[in-house]
This record gives C-alpha cells, sequence and structure tokens, in this order.
C-alpha cells in the first residue's frame, strides 16, 4: 500500500536495528502518520490490546514478531523455554476473538522448540516471524486475484458501470500486513480499470470504517463515500448495492463468521434484498476445531469508554468527546456472529468455496479429521 506515493507494509524490521519492530500506530489515523517502535513483549502486547495494530492478520503477524523479540528478552533470562511460553500466553490473552493470534503464538512455539540452542532459537523466532508476514502479504494478494473475478463478473453485466461494493469495518491494507482481505478485490479491480464504488460503514464504535478504510481507500485513489452504519440496508433496498464484501477474525469450518459488530445486520440486510454478501479470509483465519460459530466463538466486550466518547479532530488537536450523559453506562461487544446461511461464498487464498464443512474442506483437504 502507498502513502503518499510510498510503499508500507503495516508492520516490519527497522533498518539497522534487528531488535526493533515497527508498526503505523492506527490509533491516530487518519489525521496524523506515526510509526510506533516495539522492543519487549510487554510493548507488543500493549499494541495489540490497545488497538495500535488491529485486524487478524496484521494481530496474527504482530504476535509472531512479539514471539521474536520474547526470545531476545529469555536469552537474557534463567530459564529461556518458561519465559517464551508465558509470554505467549501473555500475547494471547490480548485480543481473544481473532484466531490468528493464537495460530501465530503456536506457530512460534512450535518452530522455536526444534533449536538446538539459544541463538539457533533465536534465529528460528526470527525467520518464522517474518514468514508469518510474508505469508499474510501474499494471501491477501491471491485473494485479490479471486475476488476480482467476481467484481469483474458484475462490471460486465452493468455494461461496465460503475460496481457498487459495501463494506463493514476495516478489512483492509491497515488490518493485515498487505492488500488487506476485503479490500484485495477491490484494489485489483480498480488497478485493472474497472470501475469501483464503495460505500464505506463508519463503524461504530471505534470508527475503523471512516478513519481507517476512508483513509486507505483515498490514498489508493478509489472512490467512496462513508456512510452511518445503519444507511446500509436503505442502499440495498434501493439498488445501490451490488454487492458487500467484509472480512472476519474468525471462522468456523462449517462457514460462521465472526466479524466487528454490525455484519450480521448487514448480513440479513443483504439476504433480504437478494445482494450477495461474501467474506474474504486467508487461512489462518479458519477455526478448524469450532462447528457452531453462535455458540462457541468467544465474543470480546471492550470497554464502556470507546461508546461514551469519540475521538476526532478538533482545532489542529486529536480530541475525545464525550457523547453520553456521563453517569450513563455502556456495554461494548466488539464482534457478532453471521451464521453460513447468510453467508453467499468465502473467498481465500486458494480460491471461492460455498460457506459449509464440505466445500472449505475440499479446499484444504489437510483439516479433514
Amino acid at each position: 500500500m502507498n502513502v503518499q506515493g510510498k510503499h508500507y507494509r503495516t508492520i516490519w524490521i527497522k533498518k539497522g536495528d534487528k531488535k526493533v519492530i515497527q508498526i503505523i500506530d492506527q490509533r491516530n489515523l487518519p489525521h496524523e502518520f506515526i510509526i510506533e517502535d516495539l522492543k519487549s513483549v510487554d510493548e507488543v502486547a500493549t499494541a495489540i490490546k490497545d488497538m495500535h495494530v488491529r485486524g487478524a492478520g496484521l494481530i496474527g503477524a504482530t504476535a509472531g514478531y512479539g514471539m521474536y523479540l520474547a526470545t531476545l528478552e529469555a536469552s537474557r533470562n534463567d530459564s529461556f523455554d518458561d519465559f517464551v511460553v508465558k509470554a505467549g500466553e501473555k500475547l494471547k490473552a490480548t485480543r481473544p476473538t481473532a484466531v490468528n493470534l493464537a495460530w501465530a503464538v503456536k506457530r512460534q512455539l512450535d518452530a522455536i522448540k526444534k533449536g538446538s540452542s539459544i541463538d539457533k532459537k533465536i534465529a528460528i523466532a526470527f525467520k518464522t516471524a517474518n514468514e508469518i508476514a510474508d505469508e499474510d502479504a501474499e494471501y491477501c494478494r491471491r485473494i485479490g486475484e479471486h475476488g476480482v473475478k467476481i467484481i469483474e463478473e458484475i462490471s460486465k453485466k452493468k455494461g461496465d458501470k460503475t460496481v457498487n461494493i459495501l463494506t463493514h469495518c476495516n478489512a483492509g491494507w491497515l488490518a493485515f500486513v498487505d492488500y488487506g482481505s476485503a479490500t484485495a478485490p477491490i484494489y485489483a479491480a480498480f488497478d485493472k480499470g474497472i470501475k469501483v464504488h464503495v460505500w464505506v460503514d463508519e463503524t461504530r464504535p471505534r470508527n475503523q470504517g471512516a478513519r481507517l478504510t476512508a483513509w486507505e481507500l483515498g490514498e489508493h485513489g478509489v472512490p467512496h463515500t462513508v456512510i452511518p452504519d445503519n444507511v446500509g440496508g436503505h442502499l440495498m433496498q434501493h439498488g445501490l448495492v451490488d454487492l458487500v464484501i467484509v472480512g472476519t477474525d474468525r471462522t468456523t469450518y462449517t462457514g460462521d463468521v465472526a466479524n466487528k459488530i454490525g455484519t450480521y445486520l448487514k448480513a440479513l440486510a443483504a439476504k433480504d434484498n437478494n445482494v450477495p454478501f461474501y467474506v474474504a479470509l486467508p487461512s489462518s483465519t479458519f477455526d478448524w476445531t469450532v462447528r457452531d460459530g453462535v455458540k462457541e466463538i468467544p465474543i470480546e466486550q471492550r470497554g464502556e469508554e470507546e461508546v461514551k466518547y469519540i475521538q476526532g479532530l478538533c482545532d489542529g488537536e486529536i480530541k475525545k468527546v464525550l457523547l453520553t450523559p456521563k453517569k450513563s453506562k455502556a456495554t461494548n461487544y466488539a464482534f457478532d456472529v453471521t451464521p453460513a446461511r447468510l453467508v453467499t461464498s468465502l473467498i481465500t487464498e486458494r480460491g471461492i468455496c460455498a460457506p459449509n464443512e464440505k466445500s472449505i474442506l475440499e479446499l484444504y483437504p489437510e483439516h479433514k479429521k
């Protein structure tokens, strides 16, 4: 992804210092572009928990680099292995819904065990962290290759008129290492010269759509319009949405989709108006242990201040403003689950499949029990 003409990933090794991981602090976007240094497991855990970084793929990549930093810290500790295991538990506790987090920690722990010395364990952790990040970017690129065919087909049916796409939250470049999941087909279509326009849900309470998706689409030059969360159904009723593409933080092997709160309502509106509803995800976001997403996926509840306050630019400064009566309580469920019956198809790095156990396992036969 380009930012003011310069290519960035969302996470990388600091040039000239392999002991420092750099990220884009997304709390300040779109008004300030700030690069943050991470030097310890505690700093990585804070970055994930407090959403300096967010999004399924990026959380996983950050956890991968966090485990690498853990090996550096462990090398100065009396018990290397115990320190690394405890670091993994600390990272996994930061965001319970995003399955990429636990997946990345486990992948690192399994790899680190193979090292025959502390130096080799550190080298393995460094290599594995880079592999996780590179795979995330490559898988998202492939999602774009598969998903763009859907947009092309709609464009042809419309006589090359603009294809209107609705998305929710931010499943873009900022939620992954590069390209994004839900946005990858959009960027691919735009780059091929297909006329596209994106309806961007503001996505309360943290406004990741209005703040992040709108910003990155603008940086890439993609036409878009920010809308309140509850406008999507109206647009669908009036034929102003050709398809919905969203991301996911955890998807069961039976096709149930956990994503940012409000996704379920968009899926219901899409079903009622015969608008195709697609979910884009890399394989690292599948949970191969959960069958019933509604009953089994843990839903993170975040602090009420995210609901009660809103952040924005005021007189040249980023400020928080209280929206509600000070004494009013607020509930902040961060995710909901969209049942597979409301999903048209899943777009993965291996291709497009129906949201059911048979079709998913045909794409990923190595997970058949």
